[in-house]
């Protein structure tokens, strides 16, 4: 499962990266926000530091509205994929997009038949929102599962991509249903790292070793 970091925080993103953990990247208005930059600069920044795919979203409404900014944005790097929402707009941008082209990601996916639709219309990625369907008491890996059977029912090329991530669960989980992707914020990814008993062991170790009284260095 290839990992994406869901941020805008360029020094997170950089530490990940030098680590191998970062196969692509995720924005979106609200973590445009939170960074105080200019979104033009910041993922033109991500761009350089990421091989993979940045994710970069259109905040227009309508579809020609969309596809200009859609435009725009991916002119930033070729490594650019463009966000549009799970819209009858943003599906026809998408259509637009793909076919000039473009890698388009297609966001706040919350149903199969939604997926089913951005596939059709040339999607890269899909992201359906795992811990936004949680939140209201539904399954929302029963949702990744969903989207992969048809995915592969189909032999649709678009990849699944798990957005909305809140958890360690969460990754272990869209792996073990198929997702190709996911995406969650650098703290989750750190998190992956973390065990109570590897913690034990560890300080069981040092203290052993302590006693012996050597030094490797």
């Amino acid at each position: 499962m290839k990992f994406f970091v869901d941020t805008a925080d360029v020094p997170a993103i950089a530490e990940l990266n030098d680590l191998g953990m970062v196969d692509g990247v995720t924005t979106n208005p609200s973590l445009i926000l939170k960074s105080g930059r200019d979104i033009l600069e910041v993922t033109k920044e991500i761009c350089g530091i990421v091989a993979g795919p940045v994710s970069a979203e259109v905040v227009a409404l309508k579809a020609d509205e969309m596809i200009a900014e859609g435009r725009k944005l991916a002119a930033i790097a070729p490594n650019i994929a463009v966000k549009v929402p799970l819209t009858w707009d943003g599906l026809k941008t998408c259509k637009v997009l793909s076919s000039e082209g473009f890698m388009v990601n297609v966001t706040l996916c919350f149903s199969a038949n939604q997926a089913l639709l951005a596939a059709k219309a040339g999607a890269t990625f899909i992201s359906p929102f795992i811990g936004r369907l949680d939140d209201i008491n539904l399954d929302g890996m029963e949702l990744i599962a969903e989207i992969r059977q048809i995915y592969d029912n189909y032999d649709f090329k678009t990849e699944i991509l798990a957005a909305s991530i809140r958890s360690v669960n969460h990754v272990k989980q869209a792996a073990l249903v198929g997702a190709d992707v996911m995406t969650a914020p650098p703290s989750v990814i750190k998190a992956l790292a973390s065990h109570p008993l590897t913690d034990k062991g560890l300080e069981q170790f040092m203290a052993d070793w302590a006693k012996t009284g050597q030094k490797i260095l």
